[in-house]
């Protein structure tokens, strides 16, 4: 390849590079169904399936705005020791753990346990 010819392919295959990432945080709208799934469901069967508490507590997004997004993420993936809380490591990606974070900081359900 012709040197002045380098930076005029870079051009044009940078784009293509930068669009082949789904989403900044790496989860793809399909995985995100499928965490808001997992969350509603298997998150659900402790802390109750529309996240109002059971064996594990409530997780209201106004309780979950308390904690950042790395705090939250932290536990969901290695739990809480001495608790019924297990870790998700083996099951969900850092990106995951993180989207789920947010998702229960910002997008959750459930919004708060106050009545109105």
């Amino acid at each position: 390849m012709h040197l002045p010819a380098l930076p005029l392919f870079l051009a044009l295959m940078l784009p293509g590079i930068a669009m082949a990432e789904p989403h900044a945080d790496g989860v793809d709208p399909q995985r995100q169904a499928e965490l808001e799934t997992l969350l509603y469901q298997d998150c659900g069967s402790c802390h109750g399936m529309t996240l109002r508490g059971g064996l594990g507590p409530a997780l209201p997004r106004d309780r979950m705005q308390g904690f950042s997004p790395e705090a939250l993420a932290h536990i969901i993936q290695h739990g809480i020791p001495g608790s019924a809380m297990p870790g998700w490591k083996a099951l969900l990606s850092d990106a995951e753990a993180r989207w789920l974070a947010e998702h229960l900081r910002t997008d959750n359900r459930l919004k708060t346990l106050q009545q109105d």
